[in-house]
């Protein structure tokens, strides 16, 4: 696709399911599970294709290099052409990561686009402007790489539209931080790219200030709600989209709550206690048990009126 078709596709909801692990190990069998209940329940208006991103909620910054490269490969392979396909990078260590953008480009079925995660450890905000500009730019020409900037960090605000701004291979950002950020983001992103709403299936607000599209961790339970809201939202029938939000109001608060610490297992929670055997939850992930009892007594009430949405 070429940049105006992708961000065409980006005006959508992108799915960010939780990467499944049985005895600390992926289990792969069971992420294609997974992965076909979200490409086979498309709710989305128009025929529009899903877009599924292996990022955050997948637990991305714990997955070694040769199983993201696998697990590109296989949910490409099951994918085809028939959605879009977005491959979360951690930069640390770069030039290791910069292989891996090379294999997962020459991949049969290679991603559509990267999502660069916020950088972690000691940097400038100079530093990360170079040093993005030069690593978008590189692979871009190389490999043929579009990439999409998260940002959660206030500081990087301003390099990250310079770089929207200044390179043909990134464009987009994804908030990641609170609704008072989207105006301004938007007006200075302006025609050079897409400002994508990144905190949840809670979207409509941000829909009203600009962004187009949002992500959804919680897609894998209840693949129609977030589907909906996006439907509802690319119409501006916002009343529509703000009472589905209604329903996913308490799960998604449990997710975000107390730094985001239930983020990915309040999901797997959720899976599991759905019964729901078209999805796997797995054992829960590297630093990601299953939640308390105490938590899973809230999720099981959360969940109760999503799942006429499944």
């Amino acid at each position: 696709m070429n940049n105006s078709e992708l961000l065409e596709a980006l005006d959508s909801v992108t799915t960010i399911p939780p990467i499944v692990y049985r005895d600390g190990r992926i289990d792969y069998d069971a992420h294609l599970k997974n992965m076909s209940y979200l490409m086979n329940r498309n709710f989305l208006s128009d025929g529009r294709k899903r877009v599924i991103s292996l990022a955050g909620t997948s637990l991305i910054n714990h997955v070694g290099l040769d199983d993201q490269l696998k697990l590109v490969e296989e949910t490409g392979n099951l994918m085809n052409d028939n959605g879009i396909l977005m491959s979360a990078i951690v930069l640390n260590p770069i030039g290791e990561v910069g292989d891996l953008i090379e294999k997962q480009a020459a991949l049969p079925r290679p991603p559509d686009l990267y999502l660069i995660m916020p950088l972690g450890g000691i940097y400038s905000t100079e530093g990360l402007y170079e040093g993005l500009l030069e690593f978008a730019n590189r692979y871009g020409e190389s490999c043929g790489a579009r990439f999409l900037c998260y940002y959660r960090n206030e500081r990087d605000r301003d390099p990250i539209v310079l770089l929207i701004k200044n390179s043909p291979y990134i464009i987009g950002v994804k908030v990641g931080t609170c609704e008072k950020d989207v105006p301004s983001m938007v007006e200075d992103v302006a025609d050079d790219g897409i400002v994508v709403w990144g905190v949840g299936d809670r979207s409509t607000r941000g829909a009203q200030l600009g962004t187009k599209g949002h992500t959804s961790g919680i897609s894998i339970l209840c693949a129609r709600a977030g589907d909906e809201i996006n439907n509802a939202q690319r119409i501006k029938d916002y009343d529509t989209a703000f009472s589905i939000e209604e329903k996913v109001k308490a799960f998604e608060e449990i997710r975000f709550e107390n730094g985001r610490a239930y983020n990915y297992s309040a999901v797997i929670e959720a899976m599991k206690l759905s019964g729901f055997n078209d999805i796997d939850p797995g054992e829960g992930g590297p630093f990601n048990p299953f939640p308390p009892a105490d938590i899973s007594k809230r999720i099981a009430t959360a969940i109760e009126g999503l799942m006429e949405y499944h």
